[in-house]
């Protein structure tokens, strides 16, 4: 028996289907990222430092790695958090893919905003993304 599909119900199908493969990997609602260092405020001499990265209720693993409750960090430098689609790749989006939860980077004097946001093995935001809150540092 065949049976007729109307137009309505198929574009609603792709809609569903459409948010379904455009939304993140889930994340458990506790998980909590954090920069450990730099703290809020600091003020960091040369601009040479490292950033040390903090997850709670979740794990790191590298990039393409696909279990529940993982992913790798990416740092937001000056930039603003966006979690809808791919993070970017860039000067201002950094990735970890290999796992890492510390880095070593070099900013010119300025303020500067610093900002964690985890992505699953596809370098997509969580759902709901887990992102550590802003901090700001000064390079004199």
């Amino acid at each position: 028996m065949l049976r007729e599909i109307t137009l309505a119900a198929l574009t609603t199908a792709t809609l569903t289907l459409s948010a379904a493969i455009a939304a993140g990997t889930p994340s458990p609602p506790n998980a909590e990222a954090y920069i450990l260092w730099p703290p809020d405020g600091a003020v960091i001499v040369g601009g040479k430092l490292w950033v040390r990265m903090g997850l709670r209720n979740m794990g790191v693993c590298p990039k393409g790695v696909e279990m529940p409750n993982v992913g790798h960090h990416h740092l937001l430098i000056d930039t603003e958090l966006t979690t809808e689609g791919e993070i970017p790749s860039d000067r201002n989006h950094l990735h970890f893919g290999a796992g890492e939860t510390e880095a070593r980077i070099e900013l010119p004097p300025g303020k500067h905003t610093l900002q964690m946001l985890l992505g699953d093995h596809k370098h997509v935001p969580h759902d709901p993304p887990v992102h550590s809150k802003k901090i700001t540092i000064t390079v004199p």
